[in-house]
């Protein structure tokens, strides 16, 4: 089954939770589109809100570079929380994989993003924002194709 997220131009919606340390899980909200433009170079902006209104919503803009056949690429991202940020992804057989790192950030923070296909329509989604080694907040959900 080839990838239709990140490799191929689209919309998708996002339903899932948002955990922090020692707090219930928040639901959330969130929209995604991919772009594919010149010389193998993708954007993907995404947005998420949560659903008890309490919080400003996240944003995330990607712009990264993935060459034909290749399964390895780089990225930036500028990310509402985290500022500017870089970072690289792997593309599995069945997963998509990203790891970032802030860019001149005293508290050494990092993440991750997971991206497990369901299908062609589906994915799910969970990812981890760390400071030094600890995880400060994680994020599950479930991606689905607008067709």
């Amino acid at each position: 089954m080839a990838h239709s997220f990140l490799l191929e131009a689209g919309r998708w919606t996002l339903n899932g939770s948002w955990i922090e340390r020692n707090q219930p899980p928040i639901l959330i909200r969130g929209k995604t589109i991919v772009a594919w433009g010149q010389n193998n170079w993708f954007t993907m902006v995404t947005k998420l809100t949560f659903q008890d209104g309490d919080r400003p919503e996240i944003s995330y803009q990607y712009k990264g570079r993935l060459d034909s056949g290749e399964r390895q690429y780089t990225y930036v991202l500028q990310q509402s929380i985290l500022g500017r940020v870089e970072g690289e992804g792997w593309v599995g057989s069945e997963s998509i994989i990203q790891r970032y790192w802030v860019l001149g950030d005293r508290q050494r923070r990092s993440g991750f993003e997971m991206f497990y296909q369901i299908n062609d329509n589906e994915y799910r989604y969970s990812g981890g924002i760390l400071a030094g080694h600890y995880l400060t907040s994680t994020i599950e959900g479930t991606l689905l194709r607008q067709l």
